[in-house]
């Protein structure tokens, strides 16, 4: 899970930039970075931290140019702490390419040796969006004219080129100096990429981003989703080319953006975060009159934030009372994204504390989006006794989180998943809970696919273990579980800042 943009402006791009990353900062807040391009010029300034620390004033008058890209990063893939994986990632060859990715490639092993056996590429870091690059980088050198020259159907080869090599999720922006800015995504449409744009006197400005909030905040207008499998191209005069560039490309968003991970003001793949969510409480509600009819529950209370539209639902439509029973402190990090189970577990008590007085003699049922690693529940349930309740329940407003995610979410560790290998009822032991409610796979996609019919598949694998792109072999999770366990996640606490201008000449 990561957060990129790209835009194409009749001004400077570095503040349009800066503030989209804020918007998006809740998918990822390990590290950003911003490149922009002055004349054949890139100027690039990234680092480990949070978007306000890792960018200064000097930095951002360095950002000069009216076209950039941008990321924030959550790792999934490399390594967690290392400056030099954050992105966007620079080749000089063939013409001068930056590039952001959002998502997880499941074949990076393969692409490595194909790019130093056959494409004669050196990568430098462990990350796959290095890897992208690469490919994406030697095929359009292979598709340019004689004399290195791109037009637009070089670039639509290329990445057509790209499908055809990578596998995996991912939604991608990249400049190519002289020529203007690109962006694609896989041809399962698991990770959400959006299109924008923006009528000036001068013309017409383009935003691409991972959610439509940032379009809303930053004045653009929602134009749509961009397609599985389709490359879209905004020249740096403003002129907009799409096709689309893969064989059978088909729909299967990752249906945990919608669980967790979006934030409720976007709307993707025409489905409203913020519905769903309300939906999703409204089925964990029918679930609890058909399986709990004597229910005892004296009031519900969401775990915040991503859970509080579907614990309100839920209230509503058992006619219980809903209250706010935890305070969030709004300057600790989310604890899902934080690297390392010691640190979670750490945080818990850090960035939630309860108020004794809605828990005190009550059976509270406290609603959660996912339970993934155990960790967190367990500790908000114990907060829950320490403050008075007589009883405590849990529902999660997804079902069990059984199976890794391969495809940018940080859930490659089976052992790590408190719901692999165990029942509901060890699971709601293991937690400390008296009783536990999950949401049903079939009534989450309903919940979802209420707002848009026309979506007929998701990307569910964490919950089903039907991975889309057909290449994840139980060797495959065995390889990258014990990657993670060797210790590929660095913990140097190098958080140095790069801060380069790169010149390309196309």
């Amino acid at each position: 899970m990561c957060g990129i943009l790209g835009v194409v402006a009749q001004t400077s791009a570095n503040q349009v930039l800066y503030d989209g990353l804020l918007v998006l900062q809740h998918r990822g807040q390990d590290a950003a970075g911003i490149a922009t391009i002055e004349g054949n010029t890139f100027h690039l300034h990234k680092g480990n931290g949070l978007v306000r620390d890792v960018f200064r004033t000097r930095n951002m008058r360095a950002l000069r140019g009216n076209a950039g890209i941008a990321h924030v990063r959550y790792p999934t893939a490399g390594s967690a702490l290392d400056h030099n994986e954050a992105q966007p990632f620079y080749v000089n060859s063939p013409f001068g390419i930056v590039l952001g990715h959002n998502g997880n490639l499941t074949n990076t092993e393969q692409l490595q040796q194909e790019l130093f056996l056959e494409d004669r590429r050196h990568v430098n870091t462990n990350s796959d969006s290095e890897v992208l690059l690469n490919v994406l980088a030697h095929e359009l050198q292979a598709n340019s004219t004689m004399r290195y020259r791109l037009d637009i159907k070089n670039i639509f080869d290329a990445v057509s080129g790209v499908h055809r090599r990578c596998r995996g999720a991912y939604a991608v922006v990249a400049m190519i100096a002289g020529y203007g800015l690109l962006a694609f995504r896989d041809v399962y449409g698991i990770r959400p990429l959006v299109l924008g744009s923006h009528q000036t006197e001068n013309g017409t400005e383009y935003l691409i981003a991972s959610e439509s909030v940032a379009l809303d905040t930053l004045g653009f207008k929602f134009l749509r989703d961009i397609a599985p499998g389709e490359a879209v191209f905004v020249d740096f005069d403003g002129n907009f080319h799409s096709q689309q560039c893969a064989e059978n490309p088909t729909l299967n968003p990752c249906i945990f953006e919608y669980v967790y991970l979006a934030r409720p003001d976007s709307v993707i793949n025409g489905i409203s975060v913020y519905e769903t969510r309300l939906n999703m409480g409204e089925n964990l509600a029918d679930k609890i009159t058909r399986e709990w009819q004597q229910h005892d529950i004296d009031v519900v209370i969401p775990i915040p934030d991503s859970s509080r539209p579907s614990a309100l639902q839920l209230a509503n439509r058992l006619g219980i009372s809903f209250r706010e029973g935890f305070v969030k402190n709004r300057y600790i990090g989310r604890t899902f994204i934080m690297p390392g189970q010691a640190m979670r577990k750490k945080s818990v008590r850090q960035k939630l504390n309860a108020i004794s007085v809605e828990f005190k003699g009550k059976n509270v049922l406290l609603v959660d989006d996912s339970i993934v690693r155990g960790t967190t529940s367990r500790e908000i349930v114990q907060m829950a006794r320490d403050a008075g309740a007589r009883k405590v329940y849990f529902a999660s407003a997804a079902p069990p989180v059984r199976f890794p995610n391969v495809y940018g979410i940080d859930m490659p560790s089976r052992k790590e998943l408190i719901a692999t290998g165990r029942s509901d009822e060890e699971i709601c032991r293991e937690i400390g809970a008296d009783r536990l409610i999950y949401q049903d796979l079939d009534d989450l996609k309903a919940a979802v696919r209420k707002t848009n019919q026309d979506i007929q598949y998701f990307d569910a694998s964490c919950f089903d273990g039907d991975y889309i792109t057909g290449d994840v072999t139980s060797e495959y999770l065995d390889e990258i579980e014990a990657a993670r366990e060797n210790g590929k996640v660095n913990t140097d606490d190098d958080v140095s800042q790069l801060d380069l201008d790169l010149v390309a000449n196309p």
